[in-house]
């Protein structure tokens, strides 16, 4: 795709490297990894123009590595430590008008809220991103335009910023226009729908295994919703684990990236 008019290029976020939940991007879910389904459930949007994985450098990432080469999806492999980086690079490389940063533990993300924010976004919005928590954990989106990337990549210093790809713009707010992505469902973003420790891995299965079995791929949020109503002891499964634990300890043991480093 090199030298197209690339506008919109989804870059999921995957390694094999978690320490809560290892392996977790190739857990199985009915047949299928997570990643697999996150990849296939991020192309049925109607405005991507391609979707692509970013993962590390580490050795145990190959299985991951192969399951893209698999798949026909182009796969980036970047900085360990340095994500923003890693994300910078691969954008470098498509030079897209906008990147949308999508992580490998949503298995549950509904491609409708992807085409919803697009079609939302204001033609100066630097970064779009539900900063309200509005929606489920687990259906993440950002939007970042490409020079707001590079500027990002340019010009963060702390290692939470260099770790957390969207750090640095929420901490420089007054610098760009940013835009708010509010869920069309009142009420639902206390949910937790990601895939980062056993207990959510046993919670996602059970909705995977229950619309497996009606051969239902293309589920969507209100149906999760009618299954969970209908099931509600599942969602006592993970109730305990807080949103963005990763994020809240690299803040609390934050620091400036050193020359060297």
């Amino acid at each position: 795709m090199e030298g197209d008019n690339v506008k919109y290029v989804a870059m999921i976020q995957a390694r094999c490297g978690s320490s809560r939940l290892p392996n977790k991007v190739l857990k199985e879910l009915s047949g299928k990894t997570d990643l697999q389904w996150v990849i296939e459930r991020v192309q049925r949007s109607r405005h991507i123009d391609e979707v692509m994985v970013i993962t590390s450098i580490e050795r145990n990432n190959l299985p991951l590595i192969k399951l893209c080469t698999e798949l026909g999806v182009r796969v980036f492999v970047g900085s360990e430590e340095d994500v923003l980086d890693r994300y910078y690079q691969a954008a470098k490389l498509l030079q897209p008008e906008y990147v949308v940063r999508i992580t490998a533990d949503c298995p549950l993300f509904d491609w409708r809220y992807l085409d919803m924010a697009i079609e939302q976004m204001e033609p100066d919005t630097d970064y779009m991103a539900e900063l309200t928590e509005s929606f489920p954990d687990g259906e993440d989106i950002e939007i970042i335009k490409f020079p707001i990337l590079k500027k990002s990549w340019q010009e963060a210093k702390l290692k939470s910023e260099r770790e957390h790809v969207t750090m640095y713009i929420k901490n420089h707010s007054d610098q760009f226009h940013i835009q708010n992505l509010e869920c069309p469902i009142q009420g639902i973003g206390t949910k937790r729908w990601t895939l980062d420790e056993d207990e959510d891995y046993e919670l996602i299965s059970a909705i995977y295994q229950h619309f497996a079995a009606q051969e239902k791929e293309d589920f969507v949020t209100e149906d999760i919703l009618e299954f969970l109503a209908q099931n509600p002891e599942l969602e006592k499964l993970n109730a305990r684990y807080a949103r963005n634990e990763g994020l809240l300890k690299s803040i609390a043991n934050d620091s400036v990236v050193q020359p060297d480093e």
